[in-house]
């Protein structure tokens, strides 16, 4: 099966940002609820489209990560605020290829830039971070160019909406949606 692979959309006011933070689940049930996005898609990023399958990538030997499609509005959400959702409430950004749970490079700490612009506000970004020591431990995410997103299977879409009772759900995303509830009552919506 060969992936499709999406385009990032860049049509009217609408940009994308594309993140990789463990698994895709819990991202996306993240950015769904942050305002100012209009579609969250999972998939994956970093390899090739004849490896961006499940089974495939859950091998770790194919340079994708579990991934996601962030499309927004940057007239209501900027990416500096997407930035700061990722680093504070999607995942945890000092976890080298793991995420909870889950161990290999294709749960690694991503961000897969899709401009210079996106480039410059990343790096800056964690320069900040840095600085400021606001994790106890070194940040690794990388700052890596967007050679391609392809989505993941359809029964990946909307994971934790379709899930919420499931136990992975329960102890490692639900969690997530409170923290950004939580922390940033400003971008969330329910």
């Amino acid at each position: 099966m060969n992936a499709a692979q999406s385009t990032p959309h860049s049509a009217g006011t609408q940009q994308t940002a594309v993140f990789a933070g463990g698994c895709f689940w819990g991202v996306d049930a993240v950015f769904k609820h942050v305002k100012g996005v209009d579609r969250v898609l999972s998939g994956y990023a970093g390899g090739e489209a004849s490896t961006a399958q499940y089974e495939t990538v859950s091998t770790g030997t194919t340079g994708h990560a579990e991934s996601v499609e962030v499309t927004y509005d940057p007239s209501k959400v900027s990416y500096r605020d997407l930035l700061e959702v990722f680093f504070y409430a999607a995942h945890d950004p000092t976890e080298l290829n793991q995420q909870g749970p889950d161990e290999g490079t294709q749960y690694r700490s991503a961000i897969f830039y899709t401009n210079a612009d996106q480039k410059k506000a990343a790096d800056a970004y964690i320069a900040k971070l840095d600085q400021a020591k606001a994790f106890a431990e070194p940040i690794v995410t990388q700052v890596v160019p967007l050679k391609g997103f392809y989505p993941a299977e359809a029964y990946h879409q909307d994971y934790l909406a379709r899930h919420p009772d499931n136990p992975y759900i329960v102890i490692n995303d639900l969690p997530k949606l409170e923290l950004l509830r939580d922390k940033f009552p400003q971008l969330y919506k329910p």
